[in-house]
């Protein structure tokens, strides 16, 4: 696989749920601060319920904007033969049933891209699996659940 194209891929996913969730938010701020949208009694909630919408919208722009510029500051570069899986690693496992591919990401843990027909998620250090990948090398085994075991058969 091509870790220059998968970041980028990555990146371009980001980036274009940046630019809708932000044109989301800047209408919701637009809805909550609207003259029209005034109470009309005091059990009329719509301008709280899309000042909610609007702070919750502006903090998921915000962890955005943290993750693409993290992502930006990946390297592309492929890894050294039999280096142990790190953050930027582009990693293959096997299973008897089949073979899975994750990029170990800063942030946006279960974004999913298809690269060349391989469907690849991004996991992040603080998941479960993720914690179970970081420092294991080319050969090594990890359990995925109790009794189910996949071997590292590249890391990129």
């Amino acid at each position: 696989m091509n870790k220059p194209a998968v970041l980028a891929q990555f990146l371009a996913v980001l980036k274009a749920e940046l630019a809708a969730l932000t044109r989301a938010a800047q209408g919701a701020f637009a809805a909550a601060t609207d003259p029209d949208s005034k109470a009309e009694n005091k059990y009329d909630t719509r301008t709280l319920e899309a000042s909610y919408v609007a702070r919750g919208q502006a903090k998921r722009v915000t962890e955005l904007q943290e993750a693409v510029r993290a992502f930006e500051a990946l390297s592309g570069n492929e890894l050294a033969a039999g280096v142990a899986i790190s953050l930027g690693a582009l990693v293959s496992l096997e299973t008897p049933e089949e073979t899975a591919h994750y990029f170990i990401g800063p942030f946006a843990g279960g974004t999913e891209i298809v690269h060349e027909g391989s469907e690849i998620v991004v996991i992040t250090p603080a998941s479960a699996l993720g914690q179970k990948l970081l420092g294991r090398r080319v050969g090594d085994a990890v359990a995925l659940r109790p009794g189910a075991l996949a071997k590292v058969i590249a890391v990129v």
